[in-house]
């Protein structure tokens, strides 16, 4: 495997709350809890039994893995924005200084993108890139795997890459997209898919994610639930990040309604990558088609 990416984004701002995020941010707010503990979920080992302690043991080993920022990774491979003013869809939305009970010179970040890498002996030197942020084009959170380019030379070259795509919410499923040869003389390939929803399933009952902690809490399974030494880990990670914030050329702005900075884009372009566009519909801001 090549490459993950982790995507965590919705469309709304920071909905009258303004007085509270402008004291948390994105990094705190998102990314170093769901985005990373989601991040850790994704990349651990196989526990060695399918209980609460083993599934965290393996969930903590892996944060206390990640590996800790630099001054250059702080420079260039982390992206910190904030939304601007914009209009979508016939509404013109605030900007986030314009929010309610936030500073005019705020230097809040709502948007994070980080190049990271997990050092243990499975993923030694495989990029993840994580994104969260808000007033997104959509709500949606979703985890991205890259497999490596087949090495026949036939497919080999134009052949686009595998993906598994795990869309977590909203409209939960399951896709892997591949390359297949086109029919016909040649051996020009194509991106095609299969795919999987959970909503198809008969009875399928499908919670939110605090109905499911409020659940898992009264039935006393902790498996979801952060444990005080992988907490550490992560706040020891992000550390670097909450110092960097407040370097004067640390922050961009974003149009609200687009997929975050014009910096975050360049972050993957310059690997040769690029993020992934999550919705095929975009129509309604409740709803992102697998």
């Amino acid at each position: 495997m090549t490459t993950l990416r982790s995507t965590g984004g919705e469309f709304l701002g920071v909905e009258g709350r303004g007085g509270y995020y402008d004291g948390s941010g994105a990094v705190r707010d998102m990314f170093q809890n769901h985005l990373l503990q989601v991040l850790a979920m994704t990349t651990m080992e196989p526990p060695s039994t399918i209980r609460a302690d083993a599934i965290r043991d393996e969930v903590a080993k892996v944060m206390q893995s990640f590996q800790p920022l630099s001054d250059d990774d702080l420079k260039n491979n982390l992206v910190l924005g904030q939304y601007t003013a914009s209009e979508v869809r016939g509404e013109m939305l605030p900007g986030y200084r314009e929010e309610p009970g936030v500073a005019d010179d705020s230097r809040t970040e709502t948007y994070v993108g980080l190049k990271m890498f997990i050092d243990n002996w499975r993923w030694n030197g495989v990029p993840f890139y994580v994104r969260t942020g808000k007033r997104l084009p959509t709500r949606v959170t979703e985890v991205v795997i890259h497999f490596k380019k087949t090495p026949h030379p036939v497919f080999g070259k134009d052949a686009p890459e595998n993906k598994l795509i795990i869309r977590i919410q909203p409209d939960e499923g399951i896709q892997m997209s591949f390359g297949l040869k086109k029919p016909g003389a040649g051996f020009e390939a194509q991106e095609v898919s299969m795919q999987f929803h959970y909503q198809s399933l008969e009875e399928a009952t499908l919670l939110t994610a605090y109905e499911r902690l409020l659940l898992d809490a009264v039935k006393g399974d902790a498996t979801l639930f952060a444990r005080s030494d992988a907490v550490k880990a992560c706040w020891e990670f992000v550390e670097p990040i909450l110092g960097y914030k407040e370097h004067p050329d640390a922050l961009f702005g974003y149009a609200s309604g687009t997929w975050g900075p014009k910096a975050a884009d360049d972050l993957l372009n310059n690997d040769g990558r690029a993020w992934r566009f999550p919705c095929k519909n975009l129509t309604n801001t409740e709803y992102c088609e697998l």
